[in-house]
């Protein structure tokens, strides 16, 4: 049996499965005109700044290609490759977000049936952006190696989808907490009127956020760790099995099985009662896919001959990747009492709030952590009692962790549908049965959203293990020398790394906020009657903002992801690269979870300080945490959600160069 085009075949069942849900959700009913001018509104903004966005990383894309092409050691292969990976990231991200710009208004007006079928309409709308991803990036890379069979072109593919992710995620990320932040501080806490209110300048551009950030610039996120996972084991399986192409196909093949899973675990979900507890059901429809996919890898692995070490394998990351996702939850869900507790701090003032969150957040990196390492420790061990090199076993692991990215992708763009479709149910003026509906489904993105975070950065930091094995095996570096002062260089400089990042990225929020802020208080100030509610806002100005200064802020980050492994490895040499790769991956893995956490934390002390709790709308302690929440804002999604990116495209590119930086160093430490 050829597995390639098995892997391919599936690939396309995923888009057509994602078709059939796009022509369902736009089939659902959407009759009241004040909801579709609000929804036309944020579609109008969205695909604006869609547009902008592309055309700017075109350009990047284009000169980065041009650059591959005449570099010795490329050529046209890998230039195509990394085209066709940059396109594929950006066709994923825009699919899903086109049908979350539908599904949003469709899903409030579905709240007026009932939870269940709003909750079927937005769980479908998020199932186009999961079946995009997931059919979209495994295409790409079959078609790439049936074409080549070279697994170093398809690593091409891979650091296009990268380079495209890490810009379109951090400048969604930029984008919507600018206009995030200037609706809630001037709304919240100096107006004191609701989230969603349309008599705030900002209300659109928040919603279009939340399409921009949560859904293509999450999409293209996890669409590179997905594809990355693959290609680090392709490429290790290059190397250490030179005469069993199997060990080079398997990663596709269990990528494929993944699909599969997905769509079993979405169809079977769908039997359940959906209309008592959306959470609930989000979980058992995540439980019921690796439930089944652990049944399909088994068979795969043991159709294709390969050693059952890849299984066990296999298993220990998809299992470690459902128990740190759940582990997120504890430190962010309402029900929880760590969110309580920081919500009563919020009584005295936003600076115990602030402290708490900041507190609990760093603490909630050590279950995460732990789990990363055993999911190591138990793939490599369990790979080499079955005969296998343990490195290839951890790289496996990666890949076990993402295979249900179908169904992960979708519940984590079910989020930013829900709460669009509670904006846009407030902002048409619906029956309160209707907005509590809508409240009820948010409440449960939220929840999945907290948890996809924590899934997507534990499933980052086992790939770029897997990437950084597959760096080392190219070079022939069998260990880092800690004595070594290159080695010590490279790690310090890779440490520092993260962090600049995050500062860079959060400076640009603060920056535009800071625009932001201003505008919307003028057109309180100067336009009579907006908090009255007799006069409209200038919608469109709050927009352009939000989208001009994403755009200009996202040069230096995006240069000092792929610049600095370049000039590392060239001034330095391969055993810097390599201590710059090992630093970046543990201070990214540790910020990434201590922004995602504390920032969920933050927004849903508020949230359940908003149900009625501690006060309630209104008070002192309501005040104190929109405070902490707007500092949690950028953590959780900008900053937090790009180090992923930042960490694997830092290894990718060493990967990439590294046969150049043997040949063409300048100081060999």
């Amino acid at each position: 049996m050829n597995w390639v085009w098995f892997a391919a075949g599936s690939s396309v069942l995923s888009l057509l499965v994602g078709v059939y849900l796009y022509r369902w959700v736009v089939g659902q009913e959407n009759p009241h005109p004040r909801m579709q001018q609000v929804s036309g509104a944020i579609q109008e903004g969205a695909r604006a700044y869609m547009r902008r966005l592309y055309r700017a990383l075109g350009g990047v894309v284009v000169a980065i290609g041009v650059i591959l092409l005449v570099l010795p050691g490329f050529g046209p292969k890998v230039a195509l490759a990394y085209v066709g990976g940059s396109v594929f990231s950006a066709l994923a991200g825009y699919f899903g977000m086109n049908v979350a710009l539908k599904a949003n208004s469709r899903t409030a007006w579905a709240a007026k049936t009932g939870l269940a079928k709003a909750f079927s309409v937005a769980f479908f709308g998020g199932g186009v952006m999961g079946m995009s991803v997931v059919g979209l990036a495994l295409l790409g890379m079959s078609v790439v190696y049936a074409v080549f069979r070279e697994p170093e072109v398809v690593l091409g593919f891979s650091f296009g989808a990268s380079s495209l992710a890490l810009l379109a995620k951090a400048g969604g990320g930029i984008y919507t907490k600018t206009a995030d932040i200037g609706a809630d501080l001037v709304g919240k806490v100096e107006l004191s009127i609701p989230e969603d209110d349309p008599r705030n300048p900002a209300v659109i551009a928040d919603n279009v956020g939340d399409n921009v950030g949560d859904v293509a610039g999450m999409g293209a996120d996890i669409f590179d760790s997905y594809v990355a996972s693959v290609v680090a084991v392709m490429i290790l399986g290059a190397a250490l099995f030179k005469a069993r192409p199997e060990y080079i196909v398997l990663p596709l093949v269990l990528s494929a099985a993944g699909i599969w899973a997905s769509i079993l675990g979405m169809g079977i979900m769908q039997l359940g009662d959906r209309s008592k507890d959306p959470g609930r059901t989000l979980n058992s429809g995540t439980v019921i896919t690796c439930v089944v996919f652990a049944a399909l890898a088994y068979g795969a692995v043991a159709l294709m001959g390969v050693n059952m070490g890849a299984f066990w394998a296999t298993l220990a990351g998809l299992v470690v990747g459902v128990v740190i996702g759940f582990t997120s939850d504890a430190f962010t869900s309402e029900s929880q009492g760590i969110v309580q507790l920081t919500a009563e701090a919020s009584k005295t003032g936003s600076a115990l709030n602030i402290l708490t969150g900041f507190s609990y957040g760093l603490i909630s990196i050590l279950p995460s952590v732990v789990g990363i390492c055993l999911a190591t420790l138990a793939s490599y061990y369990v790979a080499q009692a079955c005969g296998m090199p343990g490195v290839y076993g951890v790289s496996l692991s990666a890949v076990g962790m993402l295979a249900v990215t179908g169904m992960v992708v979708s519940a984590d763009a079910y989020g930013p549908i829900v709460d669009n479709a509670k904006g846009i149910a407030e902002q048409a003026g619906m029956a309160k049965e209707v907005v509590d509906v809508a409240d009820r489904l948010d409440a449960a993105g939220n929840t999945a959203k907290a948890i996809t975070k924590g899934f997507a950065i534990a499933a980052a930091g086992l790939t770029v293990l897997a990437l950084f094995a597959a760096y080392a095996q190219t070079v022939n570096l069998s260990a880092l020398d800690l004595l070594h002062p290159g080695v010590i260089v490279g790690i310090f400089l890779g440490a520092i790394m993260p962090p600049l990042f995050s500062a860079l990225t959060i400076l640009s929020v603060s920056k535009n906020a800071f625009v932001m802020v201003n505008e919307v208080r003028r057109q309180f100030r100067e336009i009579r009657g907006l908090l009255e509610g007799t006069a409209k806002p200038d919608y469109a100005r709050c927009v352009d903002i939000a989208a001009g200064g994403a755009l200009k802020e996202l040069i230096l980050p995006g240069l000092l992801a792929v610049v600095t492994p370049v000039l590392v490895g060239f001034v330095l040499g391969p055993e810097a690269l390599g201590g710059l790769l090992a630093g970046s991956i543990f201070t990214g893995l540790i910020f990434a979870l201590f922004m995602a956490n504390a920032g969920g934390l933050w927004d849903n002390a508020k949230k359940y300080i908003e149900s009625g709790e501690c006060g309630g709308p209104g008070s002192d302690a309501h005040k104190a945490a929109v405070v902490g929440d707007t500092v949690g804002d950028p953590f959780k999604d900008t900053a937090g959600p790009s180090l992923n990116t930042l960490i694997t495209v830092m290894s990718l590119v060493a990967t990439l160069i590294a046969p150049l930086v043997l040949r063409f160093t300048l100081f060999h430490l």
